[in-house]
C-alpha cells in the first residue's frame, strides 16, 4: 500500500501526527444544528434497520444521522500525502485496518468496537439541502451518497475539517438513486480535488480512493463502485439555505447563518467591516477585524452582521471563480447545491480544464444552452449568490431590528415590510458590486503573475489579457501551455520581428494550425504582435540583466503549471486503473497533480512529457455526463 501514497507535499516535519482513531474529533455541526426528528439521536439511528434510513422528505432539519453501508470486498488504491499532512494523519497509519475499514465505510471509528452509540456520541450524518438546477427549483436534494464521519482539527494549523465518504450508501436524500459512486467519477474527483488545491484554487479535498468491485452500480451501464474519503472546512452550500427558504423556515435560516459565521468562519468578528463605498474600500482585503462591540451596529444602510456574513460568502466565491477563470477550470454543473458557502470548488461532475481556449466551452454534454460554460461562470456564481441573498433577505433587510424579540419570534410587521425589502435589495445590489470588484482584483492579480509582471497597469487588461485571450481563441491555441511556454522566453528572444515570428511557432500545436485559424504567416504575425507588447511590459517591470531574467523565470514557473489533469489524461487513467488493473499509474499521476509546477517527477520521463505535452488532436474539448 505504501507505493500508493502520493508524494508531492512537504514532509510533515515536526508536526504532530496521529492514527485515524487517535485524531482529535468533534461533532460541532450536529451539536449546533437541528437533527432529523425521525432519528434525533445517534442511538435512535443506529438501532434502526439500515434499509429504513433510505429516501424520504426531511423537514426542519439540517441533517440526518445515518451510518455508511457495507459493500463487501474493498481495495484501498490511493491516498494523498498532502491530505495526510493537512489532516495530521501519520502516513504509517494508512496500512492499518482502522484506516482502510474507516475510509471504506466498514467501521465507525468514533465508536468502540461492538458498542452502540449514546445520545451525544460522534456519529455519521448526511446533510439536508435543496437547490436550483439549471436555473429551475429542484426541491429537496441533500447528501444522497455522502456521509460525514466526524470533524477533526489539525493541532498545528488550527484548521477544522469535516471528513466524509462519497459513495457510502443510501441516505434520506438519495431520492431514486442508490447512494453509491462509480470508479470513473471517483478517480476524477480524487485527482482533481488535490490538483486544484496544489494549484492554489480553493477546493474541497480528497484523502483516499477505495475500490468496491463487488458493488455493482447501475448507471448507463453496470459499473464497479468506489468510495472517496474527502474533507473540507465546511460542506454547507447555497442550496442548504435555498431549501429552508423554500419552506419558509425562518428559524432554520437564522440557525444556519449563525452557525456559518460562528463555526465555519470562526466568529462574527472575522467578517468584513462595513463598507462606506466601493471607492473607499481595499477590495483585496477590506476592513477585517470588526470590533466585537460593533457587531450589532449599522452604517447608513443599516448593514448588520448578517449582511457582513453575506458579503463574506460573496467575496470568497468571487475569489474562487477568479482562480477558475485564471486557470481555465470549468466546473460544468454550477447548480446552487454545488456552490459552496465557504467559497470552495465542490462536487466534481463533468469538470474540465480548457484545452484550446474557447470561452463557450462546457464539459457537460447535457448543458445544451451553455449555461455553465467557461465564460458564464462568474455571472452564474453571482446568480447563485442572489438566491442566497433572497434566503438571507429578511435577516439582511431587518437592519438594526434583526435581534428584536418581535422580529425573531413573529417575523416582519406589515408597517415596515416595505422598508425591509428595499433595504435588502439595496444591500444585495451593493454586494453585487463588491463581488465584481473582488473578482476583477483577484483575476488581474493572478493574470499579472501568470504573465510574469510585477504590477498591473490600467492598460494591461485590454492590451495584454484580453488581446491574448482573443488570439488564443482565434488560433485555437492551448490556454495553460501558453503561459508555461512564456515562462521560458527571454526578452532577448523577442527583440526583433523576425525572432518574434519564430518564437510564435512554439505556441502552435504539433500538427500545425486548424483550418479555421487562417494562414500560418498571419498567425505568426498576430502572435508576434502580442509578444512585442508583452516584451515591452516585461522590460518596464524588470531590469535588463541576466539576473533579472532568471528571477522572472523563477517567479513565473511556480504560478504556471507544467501539468494539469486534462480530461484525456483522466480517461486514460480510468481505463488503466479500472479495466487493466494498473495501480501504480494512479500514484504517479497524483504525484504530478500534487506538484504541478515541477519539471519532472522521476518515474518515467517519456510518460511525464506525454501527459504534459500537446493534447491529442481528437481528445480536445472532451465532454461527459453528470452520471457518476
Amino acid at each position: 500500500m505504501a507505493s500508493h501514497i502520493s508524494n508531492g507535499a512537504a514532509a510533515n516535519g515536526s508536526q504532530q501526527t496521529f492514527s485515524l482513531r487517535d485524531l482529535p474529533k468533534s461533532n460541532t455541526f450536529t451539536n449546533k444544528l437541528p437533527p432529523d426528528a425521525q432519528y434525533p439521536t445517534p442511538a435512535s439511528s443506529h438501532k434502526a434497520e439500515r434499509s429504513r434510513l433510505g429516501p424520504r422528505l426531511v423537514r426542519e432539519a439540517a441533517y440526518t444521522y445515518v451510518r455508511p453501508d457495507s459493500f463487501g470486498k474493498t481495495e484501498l488504491v490511493g491516498v494523498s500525502k498532502a491530505a495526510l499532512q493537512d489532516l495530521a494523519i501519520d502516513p504509517a497509519a494508512v496500512e492499518s485496518d482502522d484506516f482502510k475499514d474507516t475510509v471504506a465505510g466498514k467501521k465507525i471509528i468514533t465508536l468502540e468496537d461492538g458498542k452502540e452509540p449514546g445520545d451525544t456520541d460522534i456519529y455519521p450524518w448526511a446533510q439536508c439541502y435543496g437547490g436550483y438546477q439549471f436555473g429551475q427549483w429542484a426541491g429537496q436534494l441533500g447528501d444522497g451518497r455522502a456521509i460525514s464521519l466526524f470533524e477533526t482539527t489539525n493541532p498545528t494549523s488550527g484548521t477544522r475539517y469535516e471528513l466524509q465518504l462519497k459513495g457510502a450508501g443510501k441516505t434520506p436524500y438519495s431520492r431514486f438513486a442508490d447512494g453509491r459512486a462509480v470508479v470513473r467519477s471517483s478517480i476524477r474527483e480524487f485527482v482533481v480535488s488535490e490538483a486544484l488545491n496544489a494549484l492554489g484554487i480553493p477546493s474541497t479535498r480528497a484523502l483516499s480512493l477505495t475500490l468496491a468491485p463487488e458493488a455493482r452500480v447501475r448507471r448507463e451501464t453496470t459499473e464497479p463502485g468506489a468510495i472517496v474519503a474527502r474533507f473540507a472546512q465546511s460542506w454547507l452550500r447555497i442550496g442548504t439555505f435555498d431549501l429552508a427558504r423554500s419552506r419558509g423556515d425562518r428559524d432554520l435560516i437564522r440557525k444556519l447563518a449563525t452557525y456559518t459565521a460562528e463555526e465555519a468562519f470562526g466568529g462574527w468578528e472575522t467578517l468584513p467591516a462595513k463598507v462606506a463605498s466601493l471607492e473607499e474600500q481595499d477590495v483585496k482585503d477590506p476592513g477585517r477585524g470588526v470590533p466585537k462591540d460593533d457587531l450589532q451596529g449599522e452604517n447608513e444602510h443599516q448593514e448588520n452582521r448578517f449582511t457582513r456574513l453575506y458579503r463574506e460568502i460573496a467575496r470568497r466565491n468571487a475569489k474562487m471563480v477568479a482562480w477558475w477563470q485564471a486557470y481555465a477550470f470549468t466546473n460544468g454543473v454550477l447548480n446552487t447545491d454545488n456552490t459552496s458557502i465557504f467559497g470552495l470548488s465542490i462536487d466534481f461532475g463533468p469538470f474540465a480544464f480548457l484545452d484550446n481556449f474557447d470561452p463557450n466551452y462546457t464539459p457537460n454534454h447535457d448543458d445544451h444552452m451553455l449555461r455553465y460554460s467557461y465564460k458564464n461562470q462568474p455571472s452564474i456564481i453571482w446568480w447563485n449568490l442572489v438566491r442566497l441573498g433572497e434566503a438571507l433577505g429578511e435577516l439582511v433587510g431587518a437592519g438594526s431590528r434583526v435581534d428584536e424579540k418581535e422580529f425573531v419570534e413573529e417575523g416582519v410587521r406589515k408597517d415596515w415590510a416595505d422598508d425591509l425589502v428595499k433595504r435588502a435589495e439595496t444591500l444585495i445590489e451593493q454586494t453585487g458590486e463588491e463581488y465584481k470588484a473582488v473578482f476583477m482584483a483577484e483575476y488581474k492579480r493572478l493574470m499579472t503573475a501568470r504573465l510574469g509582471l510585477k504590477q498591473c497597469k490600467q492598460t494591461d487588461f485590454d492590451e495584454l489579457y484580453s488581446e491574448l485571450l482573443d488570439t488564443l481563441e482565434a488560433l485555437e491555441l492551448d490556454f495553460n501551455h501558453t503561459f508555461r511556454k512564456l515562462s521560458y522566453i527571454s526578452t532577448e528572444d523577442l527583440d526583433t520581428d523576425e525572432k518574434r515570428k519564430d518564437v510564435a511557432g512554439r505556441f502552435f500545436h504539433h500538427e500545425g494550425l486548424s483550418g479555421t485559424a487562417g494562414s500560418e504567416e498571419d498567425a505568426r504575425a498576430r502572435v508576434a504582435n502580442w509578444l512585442d507588447k508583452w516584451r515591452a511590459r516585461v522590460v518596464e517591470d524588470w531590469p535588463n540583466s541576466p539576473e533579472a531574467r532568471e528571477e522572472r523565470f523563477s517567479a513565473m514557473r511556480p504560478v504556471n503549471p507544467k501539468f494539469v489533469p486534462r480530461s484525456w489524461i483522466l480517461d486514460e487513467l480510468i481505463e488503466r486503473v479500472e479495466k487493466k488493473g494498473e495501480r501504480e499509474i494512479l500514484g504517479h499521476v497524483m504525484d504530478m497533480a500534487l506538484d504541478p509546477f515541477k519539471e519532472e517527477w522521476g518515474w518515467n520521463k517519456e510518460e511525464e512529457e506525454r501527459f504534459c505535452g500537446d493534447v491529442p488532436r481528437y481528445q480536445r474539448a472532451m465532454q461527459c455526463s453528470c452520471s457518476s
